[in-house]
């Protein structure tokens, strides 16, 4: 992955995969897979300037369904979010 630092309070977060079979072996396609809310934070911002961040690189999170934007970078999906769309440090 290329160096990148995200600006204030903003966090980079590697989504993981969805889910491919249900517990019963069901595969279900691409078309009907929840969107992922769960991933490992892979870069974070400094933070503002009175409120220090509290997550940091490794942790694994869960966020809110639709919080952040998705990016491409060099090749790899992520997401770029505020720090206040974490909803817990898991």
């Amino acid at each position: 992955m290329a160096n990148i630092t995200p600006l204030h309070d903003r966090v980079i977060v590697k989504p993981v995969e969805a889910e491919t079979k249900t517990a019963g072996g069901i595969i279900i396609p691409d078309t009907a897979k929840e969107k992922p809310q769960k991933g490992t934070v892979v870069a974070v911002g400094a933070g503002k300037k009175d409120e220090p961040m509290t997550v940091k690189v490794g942790d694994s999170v869960m966020y809110s369904k639709y919080g952040g934007t998705e990016i491409n970078l060099d090749g790899e999906e992520l997401l770029i979010m505020r720090e206040s769309d974490i909803l817990a440090i898991l």
